[in-house]
This record gives structure tokens, C-alpha cells and sequence, in this order.
């Protein structure tokens, strides 16, 4: 059987006390049993869902994932072309940082990427969604590039190494310490953050333009 054989108020419970456990513990220490316990399931009928804790784990990154999918409308990169480049990158980025501060198990899941001990080479799912993000950042620097909304003056692969790299330690950051931030300070802390983000991808004739403006 699977997960969406449980009804909707237990299979949300399963989910949410498997993300926490994870989250807090580690993938190693995470303790099954107590999960179970929490969950007010017995062994077998857990069991019956879960072969081993590497499938419960694979499951909780497919479905927040998923869930995540349904909530927040990715533009496909070509969509990001043109003069509004940023303002439709900053739109994206809004959009994520409110849905990751809304405190569900969804935006909790966000952590799982940079527990210490995640097992990425021995879970598929996390993997696949590794691999899937790298995938629309390198398709979307390069629609950047071609548009001239990014320099390009680095090579394409090593541009999106860095970027990747930068922009996992803003998520990990925000994802565990922008909520002890006031709103506006939380506001006023993103918005560096994409100025960081601008001046390190911006061409150097875009970054005079805009010190000349402002």
C-alpha cells in the first residue's frame, strides 16, 4: 500500500513527524520508533507503509517536493527573457520566501537538504531534486546570458557552480535563522540578499547604470 492509502489527517501526521525527527536528529539518529510512537501507529502498521527509513526519508523529500510544486508556479526559463529578467527572478524568490515562512512541514522539509548527514548518494529523491534545481538554474543563467541580463564573461559551467554554490548557503541560512527576524527586518534582509545575488551575475555595464541612477 501506499502513503495515499491513509486518510489525509494521518498521512499529514506521518509527514510532518517523520520531517521533524530528520530535521532535529539527522538521518542516522533519527529514531523510527519514535516516529511510530508519535504517530500513534503500531509496528506493523507502519511497517506496512515503510519498508526502512531510507524509504520513509525518500518520501518526505517526494512529497514536500510535490507539495511544493503545487503551491508555487516555476517559470520555465525561457519565460525569464527580457528587459524584466530581475523583476521576474525577484518575483520567484518572493514567492518561495513566503511560502518558507508560513512554518509548515513543507517549508520544515527545506532542511533535510542540509542536515550533515543526508544520505544523497543513497536516496533518489533528493537526488533527483539536486539534480532537477541545478538543471533550472543552469537553463536559467543561460537565458540571462543570452539576453544580456547576466555577465558572461565566466564560463557558463563554472557561473552555475557558483551560483549554485551561493545560493544553497543564502537557503540554509534563511531556511534555520530568518524567522528569529522581525517582518521587516526579514524584508529588508532578503532583498540583500538578491542585491548579492545582482551585483555578483549583473554585467559590469548594468551595475554602472544603476550606480549612475541611483
Amino acid at each position: 500500500m501506499a502513503l495515499h492509502d491513509l486518510d489525509e489527517e494521518r498521512r499529514t501526521r506521518v509527514l510532518e513527524t517523520a520531517t521533524g525527527e530528520f530535521v532535529r536528529r539527522g538521518y542516522e539518529h533519527a529514531s523510527l520508533n519514535s516516529i511510530i510512537r508519535t504517530c500513534g501507529m503500531s509496528k506493523s502498521s507502519f511497517y506496512h507503509y515503510f519498508d526502512s527509513k531510507a524509504e520513509l526519508f525518500d518520501t518526505v523529500v517526494t512529497e514536500a517536493m510535490r507539495a511544493l510544486g503545487s503551491e508555487l508556479a516555476v517559470p520555465d526559463p525561457r519565460e525569464l527573457a527580457g528587459p524584466e529578467f530581475w523583476e521576474r527572478v525577484t518575483r520567484l524568490a518572493t514567492q518561495l520566501r513566503e511560502l518558507a515562512e508560513r512554518g509548515t512541514w513543507t517549508s520544515e522539509a527545506g532542511k533535510l537538504f542540509y542536515v550533515s548527514d543526508t544520505p544523497i548518494e543513497h536516496s533518489p529523491a533528493l537526488r533527483d531534486a539536486i539534480a532537477a534545481v541545478r538543471d533550472w538554474l543552469a537553463r536559467a543563467l543561460e537565458t540571462g546570458r543570452e539576453c544580456g541580463a547576466v555577465r558572461d564573461d565566466l564560463p557558463s559551467s563554472l557561473q552555475a557552480s557558483l551560483v549554485f554554490a551561493v545560493l544553497r548557503s543564502l537557503d540554509d541560512w534563511s531556511l534555520h535563522q530568518l524567522r528569529e527576524y522581525s517582518a521587516p527586518e526579514r524584508e529588508r534582509l532578503a532583498r540583500a540578499q538578491l542585491r548579492t545575488l545582482h551585483r555578483m551575475l549583473a554585467p559590469d555595464s548594468v551595475l554602472a547604470s544603476g550606480s549612475e541612477s541611483g
